[in-house]
């Protein structure tokens, strides 16, 4: 089973990286399941459900959020209608959505589950995804040995330890979040492939993938501004993960690709979601995995 991770895509930059990159990336590999982390998609934080169709349309088969997930309202209110975009599985039961989900490929079953950690998030709290893990992690291994964890928190000790609480019970935990690629891939001694931070995909020359200069003002007054997108040196960042029949990881690689600055003005946007519309939520057409009930 091969997997491609495409790292948290941020606004019109990242959208723009994913569409002009994805050529090169089938040049380099081909994949079985196509997880993306969408988490800072519309606005550079959070999931318009435009957006969400538009990225599904471009190929991707699953998306992942963390702390943005409730932060678009027309998602929130749907998400119990797309069950290709899953919320960190760790919040609570009246939370709506979905946290895990399997998915069926032509290789096989792949499960696919998000998780939040609990440092830095003042707006979104979940609860204790250690808790949680073993629980998890056996009920997707009665379905399927192919089990990726987007674990979308702060704190690198918080994701080192989760990597390691989940090694040998799943196939790979990508940290999420950062937006920073680490260059610490690795395969741990029971199989499970893990990566501190998989990057982002969208501005590199940015904060996070938002405007310096904005950033900046933010330290220096106290007032937080995310609102103003970068767009000078995109990328499409991610990992490329190779697991085994048993569903251990055979190898995982890092991947960058470097595209043209953005034509302006920046136009690389969901149709409707630049003007604020909502238009139906329904998954495009295409060869994609299909989506257990």
């Amino acid at each position: 089973m091969k997997i491609l991770y495409v790292a948290e895509l941020v606004g019109k930059a990242g959208v723009y990286a994913l569409k002009n990159g994805l050529p090169a990336l089938k040049k380099r590999y081909t994949w079985d399941f196509f997880i993306l982390n969408a988490n800072g998609a519309t606005g550079g934080n959070g999931l318009g459900r435009n957006h969400a169709a538009y990225l599904r349309k471009l190929g991707a088969n699953v998306l992942t959020t963390g702390e943005c997930c409730f932060y678009k309202k027309d998602l929130t209110e749907n998400l119990e209608k797309i069950p290709y975009v899953l919320r960190p599985e760790n919040l609570n039961p009246e939370a709506p959505g979905f946290g895990s989900r399997i998915y069926k490929t032509e290789n096989g079953k792949v499960a696919v589950a998000a998780l939040l950690g609990q440092s830095g998030f003042d707006r979104v709290h979940g609860n204790n995804p250690f808790a949680l893990l073993p629980s998890l992690l056996e009920r997707l291994r009665q379905e399927t040995p192919y089990i990726i964890v987007d674990f979308h928190a702060e704190a690198t000790a918080e994701k080192k330890a989760l990597f390691f609480a989940a090694d040998g019970r799943c196939s790979a935990v990508i940290g999420s979040h950062n937006r920073v690629q680490t260059a610490d891939e690795a395969i741990l001694p029971g199989g499970t492939a893990v990566i501190t931070d998989a990057g982002r995909t969208g501005s590199v020359q940015s904060v996070g993938g938002c405007d310096i200069k904005s950033r900046i003002q933010e330290y220096l007054s106290g007032i937080p501004d995310w609102t103003r997108e970068a767009g000078t040196q995109p990328e499409i960042q991610g990992v490329f993960i190779h697991l085994g029949q048993d569903g251990k990881a055979l190898s995982i690689e890092r991947f960058r690709e470097a595209l043209p600055d953005l034509p302006l003005p920046a136009a690389q946007t969901a149709p409707g979601e630049a003007a604020g519309e909502e238009g139906p939520a329904e998954a495009p057409g295409g060869e994609e995995a299909e989506l257990l009930p």
